[in-house]
C-alpha cells in the first residue's frame, strides 16, 4: 500500500511539474531540486533530535515494568477488558500484553507500542479456533489500537518542541478529547457490528470515570478565557509527565531494583530506534517535498478549499488536512505531512496546532491491520477495516471541532 502511495505522488509531482513548465513556470524545477535536498536535510535533523527522548522513554519504561508500576496497569484494565472480550479467560497472558500496549500508545511511545502490540496478537491468536479467521477480540483489539486514547503524546510535544513552539505541550487537553472521541466511536461501532453489550456495571463504571473526568474538565474550561487555555493544558502535560517519571523511578527504587543498570539497558534500543527512522522519514518528506514544490499539493488544497467555502464553512482547517488523510495509511507518512506542515505555515499557526492534534489522535489503522493480523497469518480481517476507519473519522472530526474550540 505505502509502495504504490508513494508512486501515486510522485506521479503527480511530475504531473504538475509538467503542466506549470507548460504554463511558463519555468522555476518549478529549481524548487523540486531545492525540495529533494531540504527533505533529506530535515529528515536527520528530526531523527538525531530524537534518539535522546526515544533512549529516555525506552529506559523509563523498563524500569516502570521492572517496579511492578506496567503490572497496576494490567490489574487495572483486566476487568473491562474480560467484559470486551468474553471469549478470553481471566488470567489468560492476553490481557497483561494488550494492556502494555495500550499502555505504551496512552503515553505516546508509537515505537515502544509495536512490539507489545503484536506479542499481545501472538497471545490472542493462542484462543483461535480458525487461524486464518480474526476472532471478535482480535478485532476489538486492534480497533482500540488504532484509536487508543492518547494520554501524553511525548513524540507530538518533542516534535513542536523541535520545530519552536512556545508552548510545546499547549495541544495536550485537545488531543486528548480528541482520541477520546476517537476511541468511543471505534468502540461503539465495533459493539454493534458484534452485538456486545455495553450497558453493564464494569463497562459504564469505567466509562462514568473517563466522562466524569473529562465532563469536569471541560466544564472549568468553559470558565476560562481563550488565552488561558493554553497555560492550563500546558502545566496539565508537564505534570502528568513529571509523575509518570517520578512513579516509575520511586517506586522501583523502594522495591530494589537496579534503576540505573535496567534504565540502561532499556535505553539502548532509543538509539538505534531513532536511527531507524531516517531512511522512513526521508522517504515520505521526498514525496511530500515533491508534492508541494511542484505545486500538486498545493492545487489539492485550494480545490478543497474552495469547495468548503462554497458550502460556507471556515476552510481554514485544509491546510492541515493532508496529515489526516495519510495517518491511516502510514505513521511516518503522517508524521512527514505533519512537519511539514509545521515548516510550511507555522508550528503555533492554526493548521500546525491541528496537524499536531490529528497526528496524536488518529492511528495508522491499514498499516496497524497488515502488520498485526499479518503477524499471525490471519487472512480474513472481516469487519476490522471499517470499524478502523470508523474510529478514524470520529477523531479527525473530533480534531477539527476541538481546534476550532481552543485555537478558532
Amino acid at each position: 500500500m505505502l509502495n504504490r502511495v508513494w508512486l501515486f505522488f510522485f506521479v503527480t509531482a511530475a504531473i504538475a511539474i509538467v503542466i506549470q513548465l507548460f504554463n511558463g513556470h519555468v522555476g518549478v524545477l529549481s524548487d523540486a531540486v531545492n525540495g529533494i535536498f531540504s527533505s533529506a536535510k530535515l529528515a536527520a535533523e528530526i531523527s538525531i533530535g530524537l534518539i535522546g527522548v526515544l533512549a529516555l522513554w525506552m529506559g523509563l519504561m523498563q524500569v516502570g515494568e521492572k517496579a511492578g508500576v506496567v503490572g497496576v496497569f494490567a490489574k487495572l484494565f483486566e476487568p473491562l477488558l474480560s467484559k470486551l472480550m468474553p471469549e478470553v479467560p481471566r488470567g489468560h497472558p492476553a490481557y497483561g500484553s494488550m494492556t502494555m500496549n495500550l499502555t505504551a500508545n496512552m503515553l505516546g511511545l508509537d515505537n515502544a507500542a509495536t512490539p507489545l502490540g503484536l506479542k499481545a496478537m501472538h497471545d490472542l491468536q493462542s484462543l483461535n479456533p480458525d487461524k486464518a479467521v480474526a476472532t471478535n477480540a482480535q478485532i476489538l483489539f486492534l480497533v482500540l489500537n488504532t484509536s487508543s486514547v492518547t494520554l501524553v503524546p511525548v513524540t507530538v510535544f518533542l516534535y513542536r518542541a523541535q520545530q519552536g513552539a512556545i508552548a510545546p505541550a499547549d495541544v495536550f487537553l485537545p488531543i486528548l478529547l480528541a482520541t477520546v472521541a476517537s476511541t468511543v466511536v471505534g468502540l461503539t461501532v465495533v459493539a454493534i457490528v458484534q452485538r456486545l453489550s455495553l450497558l453493564n456495571t464494569v463497562v459504564l463504571g469505567y466509562g462514568a470515570v473517563l466522562f466524569s473526568g473529562l465532563t469536569a474538565s471541560v466544564f472549568y474550561l468553559l470558565t476560562l478565557s481563550a488565552s488561558a487555555i493554553g497555560p492550563i493544558s500546558t502545566a496539565l502535560g508537564n505534570g502528568i509527565l513529571l509523575l509518570l517519571i517520578l512513579s516509575f523511578i520511586l517506586i522501583a527504587g523502594y522495591r530494589k531494583v537496579a534503576i540505573y543498570d535496567e534504565f540502561v539497558e532499556g535505553a539502548k534500543g532509543g538509539f538505534s530506534q531513532a536511527i531507524t527512522l531516517i531512511p522512513y522519514l526521508l522517504a515520505m518528506l521526498l514525496a511530500i517535498g515533491m508534492l508541494r514544490a511542484s505545486g500538486a499539493l498545493d492545487y489539492a488544497l485550494q480545490g478543497l478549499a474552495g469547495l468548503v467555502s462554497m458550502m460556507g464553512f471556515d476552510n481554514r482547517f485544509v491546510d492541515a488536512m493532508p496529515t489526516a488523510l495519510m495517518k491511516p495509511f502510514s505513521g511516518s507518512g503522517a508524521r512527514a505531512m505533519m512537519l511539514e506542515t509545521m515548516e510550511h505555515h507555522g508550528v503555533d499557526s492554526f493548521a500546525g496546532r491541528l496537524s499536531a492534534i490529528f497526528q496524536g489522535s488518529t492511528e495508522t489503522t491499514f498499516y496497524v491491520l497488515a502488520v498485526y493480523f499479518g503477524s499471525v497469518g490471519i487472512r480474513n480481517s472481516r469487519h476490522a477495516l471499517g470499524c478502523g476507519l470508523a474510529a478514524d473519522v470520529g477523531g479527525i472530526i473530533a480534531a477539527i471541532a476541538v481546534c476550532y474550540w481552543f485555537y478558532g
